[in-house]
């Protein structure tokens, strides 16, 4: 895949088929230290040993709606290209959390992408869910939390169309916020 975005959607979407009513992502980016970690955590089903065995298996999969797991492999692949790790947490019963890192400044990492669509697909999901989104890059955080703004919005579910549009902006505007600035170019004498 060629953005980052992408592999976040697709675990979201394992999140959201294994029954998950509450998900957290949480993304953070330290320049400094020049890493870069993806969290996804949910209160799904969860998965045994066994299954958390087969997981990196691309003819493996729990899911229903296709007969291939190409997700988590390609992401394993995407972490170890940038001397990176996945590591996968998970009880029966309890949820599963995803766990991917990377080095920051890896000339093979993906670039993270426009995380605004990913996040709008996950509102309407056929099956909805809460969940947090929180991004960090060196100390700076922008945050979501449905549940929150589903309790200010009293009723108004969502999907509507103009609240939609307003948690679009939001998105970008959060996700502006942190953007990366390059340092100021030096003159050369």
């Amino acid at each position: 895949m060629k953005e980052l975005s992408l592999h976040i959607l697709d675990v979201l979407q394992n999140s959201i088929e294994a029954g998950a009513s509450k998900i957290d992502l949480l993304i953070e980016e330290d320049l400094s230290a020049d890493w870069m970690l993806i969290e996804i955590r949910d209160n799904g089903r969860g998965m045994s040993p066994d299954q958390i065995k087969k997981i990196f298996d691309p003819f493996y999969t729990t899911r229903k709606t296709r007969h291939i797991g190409l997700g988590l492999p390609l992401l394993l692949e995407a972490c170890r290209r940038c001397e990176g790790d996945l590591t996968i947490r998970s009880k029966p019963g309890e949820g599963t959390t995803v766990q991917a890192t990377f080095r920051h400044s890896h000339l093979d990492r993906a670039p993270l992408g426009d995380l605004t669509p990913v996040l709008i697909a996950v509102l309407l999901a056929e099956h909805p869910v809460d969940w947090t989104y929180t991004h960090r890059v060196n100390g700076e955080e922008f945050q979501v939390d449905t549940a929150e703004i589903r309790q200010q919005l009293e009723g108004i579910p969502l999907t509507h169309p103009k609240v939609r549009h307003w948690l679009r902006e939001l998105f970008v505007e959060g996700e502006n916020s942190l953007a990366i600035k390059d340092p100021p170019l030096r003159a050369t004498a």
